[in-house]
């Protein structure tokens, strides 16, 4: 048997999700990584009968853990306490931890959408017609609504963020591996959010993405930094996604994509090497 290292790779291929295709993207990526790697393919709430067999665990396109955190919170347990090497780090501070992150930003004046957690702050955000509510462990839309200023009032906002609706132009989102730019998407009709072209950066986007790249300081992974463009043409942060972003791999031409694939290969074999090392230390 010759010396590829083993990966045991995270995903829910029959999770439904609007506009992905999550299989097709999983079914691409690790049949390139094949080249360079054993691939087992596991479901997340499976994981722990196979981490002790591989060399890296790749936590990729698993759905929304809040379908089985108590599973997901022993998992990042298991990772953290160095039982468990895994790619993307657990130590991200962004949505792997739910959207509190964006609080802390917004009292940072870091360029998001305002954001708050108790009505009693609501003077902090713009007096407009319409406000946001979003679950501060939600994912994929889930439990998020819009709101009335005067229905806000009534509202249960325990265990919610509050933010101002942005009527944006678009969204665009940008993709990094280990903190280094790879490329970037865009909805060009805000009405169809995953019907996205590649956009070509500015260096005054790739200024805004890297602030949030650099805050979240992750030791290795895949990130997605999600911006809106404003009416007025300013950037502003959506989300942080440091624990399993989708690609969206198979809208990219093939130059973007196979650079992608080459770069993220490197740096699975880059994380297996660091907690080899670790290892030998300890």
């Amino acid at each position: 048997m010759d010396s590829k290292p083993s990966l045991l790779y995270l995903t829910d291929l029959y999770f439904e999700a609007n506009g992905r295709d999550y299989f097709d993207e999983d079914f691409y990526i690790t049949s390139m990584l094949r080249k360079n790697f054993y691939v087992l393919i596991c479901h997340p709430q499976d994981s722990q009968n196979f981490e002790s067999l591989v060399d890296l665990v790749v936590f990729r396109n698993t759905g929304p853990v809040l379908h089985y955190q108590s599973t997901f919170n022993k998992f990042v347990s298991r990772v953290n306490a160095n039982e468990t090497a895994c790619y993307n780090s657990m130590t991200g501070k962004a949505d792997i931890k739910g959207k509190e992150y964006l609080i802390e930003l917004t009292k940072l004046n870091f360029p998001v959408i305002p954001t708050i957690e108790s009505l009693s702050d609501l003077e902090r955000l713009p007096n407009q017609d319409t406000y946001t509510v979003k679950l501060k462990n939600g994912a994929d839309s889930i439990g998020m609504k819009n709101v009335d200023r005067d229905s806000l009032s009534d509202l249960d906002v325990k265990g919610y963020i509050v933010q101002p609706f942005i009527d944006f132009q678009y969204e665009v989102s940008f993709y990094y591996i280990d903190g280094t730019f790879q490329y970037a998407m865009y909805a060009a009709d805000k009405h169809k959010r995953w019907e996205l072209q590649q956009y070509k950066p500015t260096a005054e986007d790739l200024i805004f993405a890297q602030m949030f790249i650099d805050w979240n300081d992750l030791e290795h992974g895949i990130q997605r930094v999600d911006a809106c463009r404003t009416a007025t043409g300013e950037l502003l942060l959506v989300e942080l996604e440091d624990l399993n972003p989708y690609l969206s791999l198979l809208l990219l031409d093939e130059e973007t994509k196979s650079r992608f694939i080459e770069n993220f290969s490197e740096a699975l074999l880059n994380a297996i090497a660091i907690t080899n090392l670790k290892h030998k230390r300890n």
